[in-house]
């Protein structure tokens, strides 16, 4: 579990080919210079990948098949911006929302709105999750916390402040930018319960990468 927000931006050095999977390398100086571990769970752009190969400049994970097919990660360039989140730890402050690293959708943003350093950013809303999102309601948009703003058919914004947008890639944002998605786990358990299907630790703590 993470909690959607982002503790450094760090960048790609590369990705190769693994089989049907792939392995990410990431450059990243954490703070107060902290290191990652084998087996931890890192959030790279909101997707929860297991660290393998740790180094004291960053991390090579490993991505699976069904990771590739849901994420854009398999596709980043090297130097490409990402952001990181170590995994939320027992005790920890909860100051975003509950994020679980696994990607329900790959959006496009559609615009970038400045009003003096604020933004507003607008991103597709696929059909099959509209139920999932709501006015007031959480997401996050690769691995950020926000908080929705306005809906409509098809799309929602959320509001940036210009803190998340100094300390994440949000501030490089462009219309068409390919993001990951991650809607509310409060909202899936509601909805799966509504459907009649489920039990709430399945929902809430269903386990695998992205």
């Amino acid at each position: 579990m993470f909690t959607g927000l982002v503790e450094t931006v760090g960048a790609v050095s590369g990705v190769s080919a693994r089989g049907a999977g792939a392995r990410l390398g990431v450059r990243v100086v954490w703070p107060h210079g902290d290191r990652q571990a084998a087996g931890d769970s890192v959030a790279v752009n909101g997707a929860c990948l297991t660290v393998l190969e740790p180094s004291e400049g960053g991390f090579a994970a490993d991505l699976s098949p069904e990771t590739l097919r849901r994420t854009v990660l398999g596709s980043l360039a090297p130097g490409a911006p990402v952001n990181l989140e170590r995994a939320l730890r027992l005790g920890d402050r909860l100051g975003g929302h509950l994020v679980q690293g696994h990607v329900d959708a790959v959006v496009r943003v559609l615009s970038v709105r400045s009003s003096g350093a604020f933004a507003t950013v607008r991103v597709e809303l696929p059909a099959a999750l509209e139920r999932e999102v709501a006015v007031k309601g959480s997401v996050a948009l690769d691995g950020v916390s926000l908080t929705v703003s306005e809906t409509g058919p098809g799309w929602f914004e959320v509001a940036v402040i210009p803190e998340t947008l100094r300390v994440t890639t949000l501030g490089g944002w462009r219309g068409g930018e390919r993001v990951h998605l991650e809607t509310d786990v409060l909202a899936k358990y509601v909805g799966r319960q509504l459907q009649g299907g489920g039990s709430a630790i399945d929902v809430m703590f269903g386990g695998g990468d992205a």
